[in-house]
C-alpha cells in the first residue's frame, strides 16, 4: 500500500473524486431544489415533469463529471460502485477507503453550499431522502438493492476491459443508468443509491431518520452486483494472489507511468 500512496496520480484520482462529486451532488440536488423557486407564468409544472427533471438532471451530470474525470480517477462517484470495483479487484483497499472519504466530503461541501444558495426556501430539507408514505423500511431497502443493483451492474459491464464490443460512450451508460434509477425510485425513498449524496443531505440537515436505509441497501445492491458479474455472468481467471495484490497495492498498470503523462490506465478510460 505505501507505494501506492507515495504515486501523484493516485493523489490527482482522490482530489478528482472530491471536486467531481462536488459538482456533481451541486448540480443534481440544485436541480431538485430549483423546482420550488415557481415561475409565475409556468403553469405546466408537475409532479411528473419534476421526476423527470431530476432523473436527468442526476444522470446527465454523472455522464458529464465520469468524461471529465474518469482518465484520472475512474470518476466512481458513489461509495456503492467504489465497492463494487473493489470486490471485483480492480482497485485497492486504500484508494477505495480514500475515494469513499473524499466523495463523502465531496456531497457535504456541495450540500453546504446549497443549503447558502437555497437559504430561502421554506422547510428545506436540501434533497434529503426519505421513506414515501405507504413505503415501510423493508420495501424502500429492496427499492434502494435493486436500483443500486442495476446502475454497478452497468457500471461493472461497460468498463469490462475483456470487452471489444462496446463501441458508444460508457459515462453516457452510466448516466443513463443513473437517471432508469431515479426514475425507478423517487417516488419511494427519494432515490438513494449513492450513500454518500444522501450522508450530505442528511449531515447538512441534521435529519438521519432511517439513513441506515440508504448504506445498507446501495452496499448489498452494488456487492451483489459485483459478485454476482464476477462470478455468475463474466467470471474472471485471476487467482487469490492476483486478487490479493490488486487489493494491496492496486493494479501495477496504473501507475507504471510518472508525472504527467496522462497515458496511464485508469478504471474508466472509455474504449
Amino acid at each position: 500500500m505505501a507505494s501506492e500512496f507515495k504515486k501523484k496520480m493516485f493523489w490527482r484520482a482522490v482530489v478528482a473524486e472530491f471536486l467531481a462529486m462536488s459538482l456533481f451532488i451541486f448540480i443534481s440536488i440544485g436541480s431538485a431544489l430549483g423546482f420550488n423557486f415557481p415561475v409565475s407564468s409556468n403553469e405546466t409544472s408537475t409532479k411528473t415533469q419534476d421526476n423527470v427533471k431530476v432523473s436527468l438532471a442526476f444522470g446527465l451530470s454523472i455522464a458529464t463529471m465520469a468524461q471529465s474525470v474518469g482518465h484520472i480517477s475512474g470518476a466512481h462517484l458513489n461509495p456503492a460502485v467504489t465497492l463494487g470495483l473493489l470486490l471485483s479487484c480492480q482497485i485497492s483497499i486504500l484508494k477505495a477507503i480514500l475515494y469513499i472519504i473524499a466523495q463523502c466530503l465531496g456531497a457535504v461541501v456541495a450540500t453546504a453550499i446549497l443549503s447558502g444558495v437555497t437559504s430561502s426556501l421554506p422547510n428545506n430539507l436540501l434533497g434529503l431522502n426519505s421513506l414515501s408514505s405507504g413505503i415501510n423500511a423493508g420495501q424502500g431497502l429492496g427499492i434502494e438493492i435493486i436500483a443500486t443493483f442495476q446502475l454497478v451492474l452497468c457500471v461493472l459491464a461497460t468498463t469490462d476491459r475483456r470487452r471489444n464490443d462496446v463501441s458508444g460512450s460508457a459515462p453516457l451508460a452510466i448516466g443513463l443508468s443513473v437517471a432508469l434509477g431515479h426514475l425507478l425510485a423517487i417516488d419511494y425513498t427519494g432515490c438513494g443509491i449513492n450513500p454518500a449524496r444522501s450522508f450530505g443531505s442528511a449531515l447538512i440537515a441534521n435529519n438521519f431518520e432511517n439513513h441506515w436505509i440508504f448504506w445498507v441497501g446501495p452496499i448489498i445492491g452494488g456487492a451483489s452486483a459485483a459478485l454476482i458479474y464476477d462470478f455468475v455472468l463474466a467470471p474472471r481467471c485471476s487467482d487469490l494472489t492476483d486478487r490479493m495484490k490488486v487489493w494491496t497495492s492496486g493494479q501495477v498498470e496504473e501507475y507504471d507511468l510518472e508525472g504527467d503523462d496522462m497515458n496511464s490506465r485508469v478504471e474508466m478510460k472509455p474504449k
